[in-house]
């Protein structure tokens, strides 16, 4: 069975003349610098969530030791989470074509026999199966969450995090084994080592640097086709593969991209309504309810912001009009520094219904609770009426349809 050239545990099954430590090595180091990018970028997604401040926050509980690197999540620059998760999101699409190839050049390697010749081949064995299993259940999760596509049991947010851990040990231990190795091939330029090459290999149609622009030009077109989502603009329109790619919906001021309307949180006029909606400010001073007319009082201020998501998309920089939550804060007895806020959303179900934002947040000059948006009021689906905006936060902390903001450590 082994030698049946008509099965894959035999070496004759695998024919093609591209496989060899050459390919394969060149593959490796570009995943090694990809995917160790990815790997921070997507710890500073997670931190930039400010998960210790408030459990609304934490989107992964009873993380314990893996919290170990977070840190408070700076409000500046205002493009500070438009970079790092457009990074994350773009270069992870744009490696798929090279971790497919990379997987293809060892996969009879995935078929030998027997599949453990002493412990210590079983141990390499066992963490080349959480390597393959865990980089394919990454991307996997990722691209479905950036498509919208929640159909993975459970939420996205423990499941990619824990995973990305368990991938990362697997991975880290392949690395530090097979790097050196991998760059001595690369400078020698070897390509026809038995250990990957076919024994019996049939005519090329293709050399190996030809596979490898091959690989390398369909990076470049899922590049060219989704990094216009995180630049915004008229870059926008080349985003062919993202969900929030194409032209801007609608037009007028609101005409930008959201995700979550209106419909979907069970928002209706009637909650919004001039003489049913009041923002409930809380503080050591008790509580003050104010109308929109009230808030329209207040002294109103301007920021050019842009709203980033953890799914990488962004809108380019929108002209946002309110009061500065520093402001509110001041109303509700903190006449000094600001402290935490807790935001509340009149939303019925779905998950962001609140959020928590830190002190340096708050006392931001730029953070505001948003009423007017391009100079025009909010709508509905813009989060009317009432919208928390703050620099460099994830989008899903910018909390429409407000209805309460809590003051106060958190």
């Amino acid at each position: 069975m082994r030698d049946d050239p008509r099965l894959p545990t035999s070496p004759r099954f695998w024919r093609s003349p591209l496989r060899g430590t050459w390919f394969t090595a060149v593959l490796g180091l570009v995943l090694l610098g990809g995917i160790s990018v990815l790997f921070v970028t997507g710890l500073v997604s997670y931190a930039a969530y400010n998960p210790d401040l408030s459990p609304v926050n934490d989107t992964t509980p009873d993380k314990g030791v893996l919290s170990f690197y977070l840190f408070d999540w700076p409000a500046g620059p205002s493009w500070l989470y438009r970079l790092t998760q457009g990074v994350h999101v773009t270069l992870g699409i744009v490696l798929v074509p090279v971790l497919l190839a990379k997987l293809w050049s060892v996969v009879p390697k995935l078929f030998t026999l027997p599949p453990a010749r002493s412990v210590a081949h079983a141990l390499e064995r066992i963490s080349l199966l959480l390597l393959v299993g865990g980089a394919l259940f990454q991307f996997v999760t990722g691209l479905l969450n950036i498509q919208l596509e929640y159909v993975f049991p459970g939420s996205f947010y423990p499941l990619h995090f824990y995973g990305a851990w368990v991938f990362i040990a697997a991975f880290v231990v392949h690395a530090a084994l097979r790097t050196p190795m991998a760059l001595r091939t690369v400078r020698a330029r070897r390509r026809d080592e038995a250990e990957l090459a076919a024994p019996d290999p049939a005519p090329p149609t293709v050399s190996r640097r030809g596979a490898l622009w091959l690989v390398g030009g369909g990076s470049l077109l899922l590049f060219v086709t989704t990094v216009g989502q995180s630049l915004g603009g008229p870059w926008r329109r080349t985003a062919l593969l993202a969900p929030h790619g194409g032209s801007d919906p609608g037009g007028g001021p609101n005409g930008f991209q959201i995700n979550k309307t209106a419909r979907y949180a069970g928002i209706t006029d009637a909650d919004t309504h001039p003489d049913a909606w009041r923002l409930v400010v809380t503080g050591p001073t008790g509580t003050v309810r104010l109308s929109r007319a009230d808030l329209l009082r207040l002294p109103q201020h301007s920021s050019s912001l842009p709203i980033a998501c953890v799914e990488g998309w962004s809108t380019a920089d929108q002209w946002w009009r309110g009061v500065r939550l520093r402001d509110l804060a001041g109303l509700a007895g903190y006449d000094g520094a600001p402290p935490d806020v807790l935001v509340e959303s009149l939303q019925r179900h779905g998950a962001f219904r609140s959020a928590a934002l830190r002190a340096n947040q708050v006392s931001d000059p730029r953070s505001l609770l948003a009423l007017y948006v391009n100079g025009e009021e909010l709508s509905l689906d813009h989060g009317y009426p009432a919208r928390i905006i703050v620099p460099a936060a994830p989008g899903v902390h910018n909390t429409k349809w407000v209805g309460r903001l809590t003051f106060g450590d958190l």
